[in-house]
Formats: C-alpha cells, structure tokens, sequence
C-alpha cells in the first residue's frame, strides 16, 4: 500500500488532504509534530513514505515583510529539506506553493512556464521553496501554484466576508483584483488525482475554473448564503494598503492538466455552491 505523508496537516488544506486521502495509509504530522526546517527530524520522518505531500508555509504574508528570515526557513529551507528526504525514500514530493511568485501584471492568464517575478516577501519565500525543492529532486517533484483559498478548518476570505456581514450593515470590497476562489477541498482531491495518476513531475497550476474579483466573490457568498448582495460595496485596492502589496491579477492557467490527461477543475461558482451547502462555508447566525 501507498504510504502518504502529510506535513502542515492542522492547517486548512491539511485537514481536507487527510478527508481526500482517507483509506489509504497516511501520518499527518502538524507544526507541533514536524519542525520541516530540522533536516534530521524531516529525514526520520520522511523514511519509509511514498508520497510526501507539504501543505506547512508560513502564510502571513505581510508579517513576512519584516520577517522574510522566517518566512524563508519555512517557505524555502523547508521544502528544500522534504525534497531531498523524499528523493532519498524514492517518493513523490507535492510543493504546494502560490500566485504569489508571480508579479501580477498581466491580461492573460500565467502558463505553468511563465518566469517568476514576485512582488512581495512572501513571494519571494514561495517561488526560492519552488526553486529549491526542484533541485534537490527533479524526477519527483510536483509544484501545485494555488490562489484564493477558502475552507473549512482555517481563517479565510468567506468566513471573514459572513463575520462581517453580521456586524456590519455593509462590506466594501475591492474590485481591482482579480484571480480564482478555490475550495480546499477541490483541491486536496486534486491533487491526490494528481499522485494517484500517472503524470509527470512539474508544475501544475490548482485552481478553481473562471475569474472573479474579491468583489464578484464577495457578492457570491452573501447570495449563496441568503445575504442581500447589495450590502456589498466596490472599492479599490487604495482603500486597504497593506505592507506587502498583492497581485491585481491572479489568474493561473491550467495547460498542465489537459497534457497530462487530467481535466482541470470545476469553476469556482459551482465548487462555492457545494461548500455552502455542505457547510464547508457556514451561513451567518440568525438574528435573535
């Protein structure tokens, strides 16, 4: 039987690769289990695996800023280290990594090819942990550039949205950033489809099919939710500076599955609809 290894398994996508994986033989090892920039505890904990799946990165991405030594040790030490543990166990290794390598300039949507160019900290960490984990086992190293995720079992944009919408007769938004809300729980199945199949090592980018600004999402989820959609207000990326600046187009093409034999994955309307109705996505507390 496969043996799969989940580290970053307390996190958001964490939890939804175990739920994707369930039958098969799996350690989930979280923060508290796995310190992935130790390279003899990665190694110990890697022996013995087949496929080694790294969902641990440091994801405060304006935090990373002022702390890219940090961000660094997790987003690029880190997979470095599981790369060269999973090449010396003979296992597929999944990065999972972000549109946030890239500069977020452009009008068509990146290719899996397409040159790194980050903006911010964070970024910069993502793209040297591509780089790194490549290296360290090109024959067996899967890079899955994701954006936008929402889910279950973790802070995230929808949660924020409906907590908000309780407090507040009206959200602003902005609408000059564009990219792909993706579910995690589309993408945990995807990419066990994606280690289970027979494809090549490589870049594959994971998300949900269309585009949608933050407001076209945030629109999305007060409908699905029984909000009034007219409570959400359209603003500009001026409104909310930050100190890391975020791509205004974050949308990944998805070339990499179609040659491999892989459909790409479903568009991110349909994939809200069902977190909703599962209650992946909580609807708000009714008023008393």
């Amino acid at each position: 039987m496969v043996r799969y290894l989940i580290t970053g398994a307390s996190g958001m996508l964490g939890n939804d690769l175990q739920l994707a994986l369930q039958g098969r033989e799996v350690t989930a090892l979280g923060r508290s289990d796995l310190d992935i920039t130790d390279l003899h505890a990665v190694r110990r904990a890697v022996a013995g695996h087949d496929v080694v799946i790294n969902a641990a990165a440091y994801t405060k991405v304006d935090d990373a800023e002022s702390h890219e030594d940090s961000a660094y040790a997790v987003n690029a030490v880190g997979p470095k280290n599981l790369a060269g543990a999973a090449r010396e166990a003979s296992a597929k290794f999944v990065q999972i990594s972000t549109d946030y390598v890239f500069r977020g300039d452009a009008s068509s949507p990146y290719t899996e090819d397409a040159p790194r160019d980050p903006l911010s900290a964070y970024g910069r960490t993502k793209a040297a942990g591509e780089v790194a984990a490549v290296a360290e086992h090109p024959g067996g190293t899967f890079i899955v550039r994701t954006a936008w995720l929402y889910g279950k079992n973790g802070p995230n944009f929808a949660s924020t949205m409906i907590r908000l919408a309780e407090a507040h007769p009206t959200v602003s938004v902005v609408n000059d950033q564009i990219g792909q809300p993706t579910w995690t729980a589309d993408l945990a199945e995807r990419i066990v489809a994606l280690v289970e199949s027979q494809a090549p090592a490589g870049i594959y980018h994971a998300t949900n099919s269309g585009t949608a600004s933050w407001f076209d999402f945030t629109k999305a989820i007060f409908e699905e939710v029984g909000l009034d959609p007219e409570r959400v207000q359209a603003t500009d990326s001026s409104a909310f500076v930050r100190p890391a600046p975020r791509p205004a187009y974050s949308v990944l093409g998805h070339d990499a599955w179609t040659a491999a034999g892989l459909a790409p994955m479903r568009h991110w309307r349909e994939a809200l609809a069902e977190a909703v109705s599962t209650g992946a996505v909580k609807r708000p507390t009714p008023a008393e």
